[in-house]
């Protein structure tokens, strides 16, 4: 017999992983009890995640807004009109309670969509400075969650609620032991060093330099995602510096990790980028983060959010123009030396983490 639920919701928004993965957490609060459909673009990674977990997808093709009034620009606007009609006849067809979007262009003909129709919808943004879709079209939801504070001044909207992101109910069971068990690590110091999904070529430069140093001479077990671009390039770099790198038992090495959680939990050092989501499963695993912002993140957003979580004293800030091998060197060789400082970052990224954001987004969504 088929389950019987007496709520129906979308679920919208992709591009990224700081898109997609706080829309999956909502999503999967909210198929305990309702129906959920995942609305996104099949050619992006939204679809292979969304679809893994079984939920059905609404299939709209819409792209970035291309700078300057140029045929691209005429072009994308027809498509948008045409994804927008698409996400009308979905809405007519599965009349849904609501909608929750996470912002991005993903997000935007669906939106549209329920202007147009009347359509309660609520919004969310991962950044300390909102992007241009919630920015734009948030002051008709209903509400709007936040990952920072600092964001509220951008959203004209009074019904914004800073939450923290929504992120998987493991960030808050899973412990740092049963991580590295689950790694294949043993028990001691571990340095995270990763760039996002598709890597960062400043950061893998970096590192490869330092790989061996770092696990001999410093005896840290290391945890190194060079993204799926750079992987061939990096392992190819590496060989030549250090032959002996497939035999060391501290080292472990790949493109994409698809369990980040036994990842991060496993860390006691990170270094990465500064995009919101990869901040908020840093801050609920409790590591020490060394944070080199993208610098070319639309908004400046990477620099405004490594910059937050200094203001609170909760990470190391490096811009990406001054690292090289001695910088990076320097800034993990200084958390080694000074454990208290090491637990001061550990704790303060602890007191920012917000394990109940999915609880209350999905609070909120109800109310709708």
């Amino acid at each position: 017999m088929s389950e019987v639920y007496n709520s129906t919701y979308f679920v919208t928004g992709g591009g990224t992983g700081g898109h997609i993965y706080p829309a999956l957490a909502v999503a999967d609060s909210l198929a305990e009890t309702s129906k959920v459909y995942y609305v996104g673009n099949k050619r992006n990674m939204e679809f292979e995640l969304a679809s893994k977990k079984g939920y059905k997808f609404l299939h709209v093709s819409v792209s970035g807004m291309p700078r300057g009034l140029n045929p691209k620009f005429f072009v994308w606007g027809i498509k948008l009109v045409k994804a927008i009609l698409r996400s009308i006849r979905y809405i007519k067809k599965y009349k849904p309670d609501a909608v929750f979007a996470t912002g991005g262009y993903v997000s935007a003909p669906m939106i549209f969509a329920c202007i147009i129709t009347k359509t309660p919808y609520m919004m969310h943004d991962c950044d300390a400075m909102p992007g241009l879709v919630t920015r734009k079209l948030c002051k008709r939801a209903k509400y709007v969650s936040l990952a920072f504070e600092k964001a509220k001044k951008y959203i004209p909207n009074k019904h914004a609620v800073v939450t923290g992101n929504p992120i998987r109910e493991e960030f808050a069971t899973l412990s740092k032991t049963a991580a590295r068990a689950n790694m294949g690590l043993n028990n001691k110091l571990t340095l995270c060093i990763m760039g996002g999904s598709q890597g960062a070529k400043s950061i893998n430069n970096t590192t490869i330099e330092l790989l061996k140093e770092f696990s001999q001479e410093l005896n840290l077990q290391v945890i190194f995602q060079t993204g799926k671009k750079n992987y061939e390039d990096v392992i190819e770099r590496v060989r030549q510096i250090y032959p002996a790198f497939e035999q060391d038992k501290n080292l472990i090495i790949k493109p994409y990790f698809m369990d980040m959680i036994s990842v991060l939990k496993s860390s006691d050092i990170v270094v990465s980028r500064a995009g919101s989501l990869s901040l908020s499963e840093i801050c609920a695993s409790e590591t020490a983060p060394i944070l080199i912002p993208f610098p070319y993140a639309a908004a400046n957003h990477q620099r405004i959010n490594a910059k937050y979580l200094l203001e609170m004293g909760a990470c190391i800030y490096i811009e990406d123009k001054e690292l090289d091998p001695n910088r990076l060197r320097e800034a993990v060789v200084e958390l080694l030396e000074n454990p208290i400082k090491m637990n001061y970052l550990k704790q303060n990224t602890s007191h920012l983490a917000k394990f109940d954001a999915t609880e209350r987004i999905v609070e909120l969504l109800k109310n709708l």
